[in-house]
C-alpha cells in the first residue's frame, strides 16, 4: 500500500513548467498520463482477445459477460488506487513542493551542489 503513496514523489528542485498557466499543465499533464496508460492496455488487451479467439479458448462474448468474483474485484480495486496515484502524480508532487519549501532550489542550482561535491 506505501507504494501507491510513494507513486509519485517529488525531484528535488523546482518543477520546470512549459506552459504559463500551472493550472493548464497539470491538466495536461493527468490528461497525457491517462492517455498513456490507456493506449499501453488497449494495446494489450487487444492481443489478448485476438489470442484467446484464434485458439478458440474465450470468446468475445464470453469477455463481455465476465463477472469478477470477490478475489478479483478486490485486486481491480487495489489497481485503481495505484492507477489514481500515478495519474495524480504531479497534484502529489506539488502538495510536496508546499509542504517542503527548501527542496524546491532552481535544477541549475542543484547542478552546481552536485558539481561541489
Amino acid at each position: 500500500m506505501n507504494d501507491i503513496l510513494m507513486a509519485g514523489n517529488k525531484a528535488k528542485g523546482e518543477r520546470p513548467y512549459f506552459l504559463e498557466d500551472p493550472a493548464v499543465e497539470r491538466v495536461l499533464n493527468i490528461t497525457m498520463a491517462v492517455a498513456t496508460e490507456l493506449a499501453v492496455t488497449r494495446e494489450r488487451l487487444d492481443t489478448l482477445e485476438r489470442i484467446l479467439a484464434e485458439k478458440g479458448l474465450v470468446s468475445r462474448e464470453e469477455i463481455e459477460a465476465y463477472s469478477p468474483d470477490e478475489e478479483a474485484a478486490e485486486a481491480r480495486q487495489l489497481w485503481h488506487a495505484r492507477y489514481s496515484a500515478r495519474l495524480l502524480r504531479i497534484v502529489q508532487q506539488e502538495l510536496e513542493a508546499i509542504a517542503q519549501p527548501e527542496n524546491n532550489k532552481p535544477m541549475h542550482q542543484i547542478a552546481d551542489e552536485i558539481n561541489e561535491m
